[in-house]
This record gives structure tokens, C-alpha cells and sequence, in this order.
């Protein structure tokens, strides 16, 4: 029998001793001990495996436990650091489940930190007068108060009782650690929680002289003044650095061994919708899609379906000018040669270096290196088919377009339909929440442009580009024989009276200066005359001039 798929499976005990399939990620352990880094910060999007991993260190330090035969088939043990294995005290948290409201998300907190108290009851006995009433006074705002804001201490004062019983220095691993942080943001309470949370990593990681080494993973790095300043030696590895890269989601090898497994061949179909991240220098597949994929054999979104985007969506709200004209270009080109800040988060600095730095640590671009100066210069592209589903929906939000109407004036676009493309258009302008965003030729250029994003994956999109004898506004180039290619010209009035004379006139143009020129199989120009929400389009193929 073929051992089970590992879906949903966060726990490596579990992943191991229940004989699921494994891929083996244990030599992320000797590069641990090997950098000797007090905190390690490792940002990457969700479903990457984080989760999985941490419990993988957890299992392999803890004092408590006898994980040899855990790890007896494993990389790890055949390195010089087998003999680290169950020999430090260690708290492994997560705070996955620190969601919704603000009292429940306070509430999760304080369950996950007495958990953890619990569990490791015994470091509590032998205590002095002192140790003792601290040690009730922590308890008692643990099970009592409301806040976050007498927290601070709980972690501190636990690695101190766990480094006095067992005599040895604390292994500390926190997972999702910025998911309440996020949480509260998009809440609207995160000054609420910000400072208690805050103290409670800082006192930890920072000032704790019972730290031997601290990893956390998420999905950004915040509260950076708080938690990280003045740390010695800290490591933030974003998905730009070499560090721990090939440990977060699966490499080529693994994913065609993986794939090979199950009776899956690694094909072009399955590159193109789940491979394109680079992290580091590595080429990586989405392990949740590729997991997804071999359970249900079919080539679809999973990813994307995995939880909300309203971080993302709740970030674009913020976006100044430069992130407008850059998304377009994006939308456009299929990429973007930007700076880009993944060590800072957009929350506490809402530039948009930093909503750009928010986008690749979610998941939705990744980077390429340039050959500018420039440290933090990057071009961003979108990795893959999956992705680009999602882009699509972004896309309607940050055009205030419903995704149903989007969806459908793409599909008359691909299918040549041309009264439902009129209809779908129609309806679209008619139901833009602003009329006042409509005042030129380039502001419909523009929202057309965004509406494209739709369509990358069909189309080349070029827009403002020489053609034949002078600038096309947006040509759809289709790149399957099938569908037919687009020239569309713009035009504007003020008055309603002259659009459909402008609507014809923009056709001439199309064919007086053959835009195109150079463009085989079916091609259809249309004409789009504009008056506010008014719109007169002509609809003509090129073989019926």
C-alpha cells in the first residue's frame, strides 16, 4: 500500500509515526545549530510547511521526549548533531489559532500560553518566597484578566523555572507568531494587543538569559521596534535569502519523486500552475498544491482557497499613487522592476516598498534579482496559473468591479462574443461606485487595463506600444490559435450626443494606422466611446473592413 498524503498533517510525530509520506526537510536542523543564531525569523506564505517544520524541531529537541526512532530513517542522524537530539528544555507555541474578535483572539492566547504551563508543571516545584509569588501573580492574570497587557512575563519567568530544573538553556520555537498581530490589524484593535503581545517576544527572545536559540516563523515581520531591535544577532530570512530556503515548500527533486510516487509524472501543465517561487536561489513548488493535486488528480486552485486575502485586500485600501501606476504596469507586462521591503511590515510602515514586501511574503509574486545597485530593487512577476487565479479577484476588488461581471467579459473576449461583451462592459461602467473616476480617455484605458489581468494567462497584453504606424492603445494577443486577438481604441466626450460617431472613429484609426500589422489568425478591433457611465462600442472583424 502507498503511505497516506500528509493533508492537513501539522504534527511530525504524527507525520512519522502514523507512516505518512515524508519529505525529509530534518537537515534544516544542523543548518540551525550549525549558524548559531540567538532568533531565527523565517517569513513565508501560508500552507509552505511551516508548521510542519517547527514541530519537526520541537520533536527533535525536547527534553521530554525519546524521538530517536522518529527520526531513525531521517538526514539529521547521519550528521555529527544525532547526538542533540532530546537533550534541551524546550516550548514550542503556535499561534495559529489567535483569530477573530478581540476577545477571542486574547482568549486563544492566554489558553495556548497555560497550556504550555501545564504541561511543564513539574519546573514549578523547589521555588522560593519570591519565585512563588511571581509564579501566582503571572497564574492569576494568565486565568483572570482580560488583556494582554500582564502577560509579559509568562514566557521569561518559564524558560528561567525550565533552565533551573534541567540545567540546561531553553530552545523557544513560536509558529504564526504574527497571525494576532494581523489579526488585530484587519480587527481594527491592534493598539490594543500590540504592546502586551509585544513584551511577552521581547522579554523572551530579547532580555531571557535562559535563551539558547529562538526560531519564529510567519508570514511578515511587525512590531519590529518591540520584538527585534537590539537583538544580537538577529536573522530575518525572507524568501529573498539563501538561508533555510529549500525547507519551505518542496524543490523540483522532491516534487517529482513525490509526484513519481503516486503514479504522477512532474509535466509542464503542473510546472505552470504550481511551480515559479523563488526563495533564495531555489526553484519551489507549493507543497499544499501539490499535495492537493495528487489526492484529487486534478490541475486546479488549492492554494488560493486556503484562507481569506482581506490582508491583502485591506492593504491595497492604503496604497498611494506609485503602487497604482505599478500594479498596472504589472497587470500589463506580467512583471515589475520595483523596490521592495520584506523585513519591515506594511502595518507599521505603510509605504509601498513595504505593500509590495507584503505581497511576496504572502505568496502572491514572487522576485527575480536585477542587475541594479540597488539592494532592495527586485522584479516581481506573479509565480504561477494558480496565483494568477487569485490576481484576478484582487483585481476586481481593486477595481470595484464584481468578479462575476469580470469573469464573464473575459469569457466573451475568449469566445468572440461580442453582445455579451457589450452587455457584461455595460453593466460594468453602470455599476462603478465613483462616476467621478471616469474623466478622460485614460482613466477607461486604465480600468480596461486592470480588467486584463483576467486574461494574462490567454493574452499578451500591450498597451501604448508602437504598432503598425503609430500607438495602439491595448492590443490582446492571443496566444492559442483558437481564441481571437483584440485591437481596442479609446475614445471621450463630454457629450453623449457624439459617441457613437467617436465609436466609428476609433475603428478608422485602428485601420488606417494597421495596428495590426504583424498579427495573424482572427483579429477584431472595437471601438469603446465614452461619455461618464455612457458607452457606444463598435464591434468589427478584420475581414469584414
Amino acid at each position: 500500500m502507498k503511505k497516506a498524503l500528509p493533508i492537513g498533517v501539522m504534527d511530525y510525530h504524527k507525520l512519522i509515526s502514523e507512516n505518512y509520506y515524508n519529505v525529509d526537510k530534518s537537515l534544516m536542523i544542523k543548518d540551525f545549530l550549525e549558524r548559531k543564531t540567538t532568533v531565527t525569523l523565517i517569513t513565508r506564505p501560508r500552507r509552505f510547511g511551516k508548521t510542519l517544520n517547527m514541530s519537526m524541531m520541537a520533536e527533535f529537541f525536547d527534553i521530554t521526549k525519546n524521538s530517536k526512532d522518529i527520526f531513525k530513517n531521517t538526514k539529521i542522524m547521519q550528521t555529527e548533531y544525532a547526538s542533540y537530539i532530546n537533550q534541551y528544555p524546550t516550548i514550542f507555541i503556535s499561534f495559529a489559532n489567535a483569530k477573530g474578535h478581540k476577545e477571542q483572539l486574547i482568549l486563544s492566547i492566554k489558553t495556548t500560553l497555560q497550556d504550555i504551563y501545564e504541561k511543564n508543571e513539574h519546573v514549578f516545584s523547589n521555588m522560593s518566597k519570591f519565585e512563588k509569588s511571581r509564579y501566582n501573580r503571572i497564574v492569576d492574570a494568565l486565568i483572570h484578566d482580560n488583556s494582554l497587557n500582564t502577560i509579559s512575563e509568562s514566557l521569561d519567568f518559564l524558560m528561567k523555572r525550565m533552565e533551573k530544573y534541567y540545567h540546561q538553556k531553553v530552545m523557544v520555537f513560536i509558529d504564526e507568531y504574527d497571525t494576532p498581530f494581523i489579526e488585530a490589524h484587519v480587527g481594527e484593535f491592534y493598539d490594543d494587543i500590540k504592546s502586551g503581545l509585544a513584551s511577552l517576544l521581547h522579554n523572551a527572545l530579547k532580555t531571557s538569559p535562559s535563551l539558547q536559540y529562538a526560531m519564529l516563523t510567519g508570514i511578515q515581520r511587525v512590531a519590529k521596534e518591540n520584538i527585534f531591535s537590539d537583538l544580537n544577532n538577529p536573522a530575518v530570512c525572507t524568501l529573498t535569502d539563501q538561508h533555510y530556503s529549500q525547507y519551505f515548500g518542496f524543490t523540483e527533486t522532491e516534487t517529482k519523486a513525490m509526484l513519481e510516487y503516486y503514479g504522477l509524472s512532474l509535466n509542464d501543465k503542473v510546472k505552470a500552475m504550481y511551480d515559479g517561487y523563488h526563495i533564495g536561489n531555489m526553484e519551489i513548488y507549493n507543497p499544499w498544491s501539490i499535495i492537493n493535486y495528487i489526492d484529487n488528480k486534478e490541475l486546479r486552485p488549492y492554494w488560493v482557497n486556503t484562507s481569506s486575502n482581506k490582508m491583502i485586500k485591506d492593504a491595497m485600501k492604503e496604497c498611494d499613487t506609485s503602487f497604482k501606476q505599478g500594479y498596472e504596469k504589472l497587470i500589463e507586462t506580467g512583471k515589475l522592476e520595483t523596490l521592495v521591503q520584506m523585513e519591515t511590515s506594511f502595518f507599521e510602515v505603510s509605504n509601498t516598498p513595504n505593500l509590495w514586501g507584503l505581497f511576496v511574503n504572502a505568496g502572491y509574486l514572487t522576485t527575480e534579482k536585477t542587475n541594479s545597485l540597488q539592494i532592495d530593487r527586485y522584479i516581481l512577476r506573479i509565480p504561477n496559473q494558480e496565483v494568477q487565479k487569485e490576481f484576478q479577484q484582487l483585481t476586481s476588488y481593486y477595481l470595484n468591479i464584481s468578479s462575476t461581471d469580470l469573469s464573464g467579459l473575459c469569457d466573451a473576449l475568449l469566445f468572440g462574443n461580442q453582445i455579451d461583451f457589450e452587455n457584461y462592459y455595460t453593466h460594468i461602467l453602470l455599476t462603478l461606485p465613483s462616476y467621478h473616476d471616469l474623466q478622460n480617455e485614460n482613466s477607461y484605458h486604465v480600468m480596461f487595463l486592470g480588467m486584463c489581468a483576467w486574461l494574462s494567462h490567454d493574452y499578451e497584453i500591450i498597451s501604448n506600444k508602437e504598432a503598425g504606424k503609430s500607438r495602439c492603445d491595448i492590443i490582446l494577443k492571443a496566444k492559442s490559435a483558437i481564441s481571437p486577438s483584440y485591437i481596442l481604441e479609446f475614445k471621450y466626450s463630454t457629450n453623449k450626443e457624439k459617441i457613437e460617431q467617436l465609436s466609428n472613429q476609433a475603428i478608422q484609426q485602428i485601420q488606417k494606422n494597421h495596428y495590426d500589422a504583424n498579427m495573424s489568425g482572427k483579429v477584431i478591433y472595437i471601438g469603446l466611446a465614452h461619455c461618464g457611465k455612457d458607452v457606444f462600442i463598435t464591434w468589427r472583424n478584420k475581414d469584414k473592413q
